[in-house]
């Protein structure tokens, strides 16, 4: 077969962030058609990450050329290979222009672009949506960007699919032990304190992941629930962790919450086996890979209701949705996993069939390969 295929992204390697993690699986499983006859040649070209950052785990290296923000040489490059490719997808929203000018150039090359979450929920200009109706496909993470997509840019059903994140399959094996001793000291745990755990980024500009409410349900829930302990584990800003500082202070929290701070891939399994349940009543999910990681290590998980989260939840069926602005909702989602864990643990099988490597790989396939 003789199709050619162009990656273009922002960024791949050298960042954590979800959409990177989507962009590395994505890297993983082209490579994967051209060892299977499905691609004659494979071009990712990154704007922002370095030559030398590519993981060869997911990507061989002869594949992979990065421009460490020679944004003028990445348009360039992409814009040459792009005529050549049977298909170009673009990572991003922000790399429109540039599969645009492709489109513009070799109208028989196929567009895709995949849909994340808050960079395309709008308002886009009256330009970018013209550019947008220019794509072949749109690939949409999860049902609630393809709804918001299709009312905000009068887009048909037709050209916007749906394809779930999925669990990364280099993601290390869950432990299956008890609570490392060593990683409970270090925040001050004991093995028999309730730990509720939150995994993101703490961001000032993005004042929706709710776990400021986990904060208030930590205090309405601590008298009754006095080994109650909250874990945030991430990066902050100096901003939205003095925000959140003073709501402990006024809650009384000092005890009961600890910042991990970032944490290395390495780490992660042993946070999640730390943990007795998982909590990010969030607002503005495109998805959540979050909360399929959570799930593949065994947590009972809680999300918010009004974005994608309800994708990675499955509708509800491997965890608990909550209104993201009801406090007593939290609260009250957060003791039911309290009074009886085992009960809302995820349903493995349903985890894996819904957010299997191999599940993605294969509507992957037809999405870039249909007609």
């Amino acid at each position: 077969m003789n199709n050619n295929i162009l990656f273009l992204t922002l960024r791949v390697f050298s960042a954590t962030g979800g959409i990177e993690k989507v962009c590395k699986i994505l890297c993983k499983a082209i490579s994967e058609f051209q060892s299977e006859g499905l691609l004659a040649s494979i071009n990712v070209l990154s704007m922002y990450d370095k030559t030398e950052d590519v993981n060869s785990k997911y990507l061989s290296p002869k594949m992979f050329s990065g421009y460490a923000e020679k944004k003028w040489s990445f348009v360039k490059q992409a814009v040459k290979l792009g005529r050549s490719s049977n298909v170009v997808v673009l990572s991003h929203i922000n790399l429109l222009s540039i599969g645009y000018l492709i489109k513009l150039i070799a109208p028989k090359t196929k567009l895709v672009l995949i849909a994340h979450g808050i960079e395309v929920w709008g308002p886009l200009s009256g330009l970018r949506i013209r550019m947008l109706k220019k794509c072949d496909n749109i690939i949409a993470v999860s049902n609630f960007t393809k709804q918001t997509m299709m009312q905000l840019y009068n887009l048909s059903d037709k050209k916007i699919g749906i394809l779930n994140n999925c669990i990364d399959p280099f993601l290390p094996a869950p432990l299956n032990e008890p609570k490392d001793p060593e990683l409970l000291n270090t925040y001050g745990f004991s093995n028999n304190d309730i730990i509720l755990m939150t995994l993101t980024r703490l961001s000032s500009k993005e004042l929706y992941k709710g776990y400021d409410h986990v904060l208030y349900a930590v205090n309405n829930l601590k008298a009754k629930h006095p080994t109650i302990k909250y874990l945030i584990v991430g990066r902050y800003d100096e901003v939205e962790k003095e925000r959140l500082d003073k709501i402990i202070q006024q809650q009384q929290l000092e005890k009961e919450v600890v910042f991990a701070g970032y944490i290395h891939d390495d780490a992660v399994a042993k946070h999640y086996n730390l943990a007795d349940l998982y909590v990010m009543p969030s607002k503005k999910e495109g998805f959540g890979i979050v909360f399929i990681e959570a799930m593949y290590y065994g947590l009972p998980v809680i999300a918010g209701n009004k974005d994608g989260s309800v994708d990675a939840l499955c509708d509800g069926k491997l965890g608990i949705l909550v209104n993201p602005d009801d406090q007593d909702e939290i609260n009250t989602a957060i003791e039911k996993i309290i009074l009886d864990k085992n009960k809302f643990k995820p349903k493995h099988d349903l985890l894996m069939e819904c957010f299997s490597y191999s599940n993605y790989k294969e509507n992957l396939k037809k999405v870039l390969f249909q007609a």
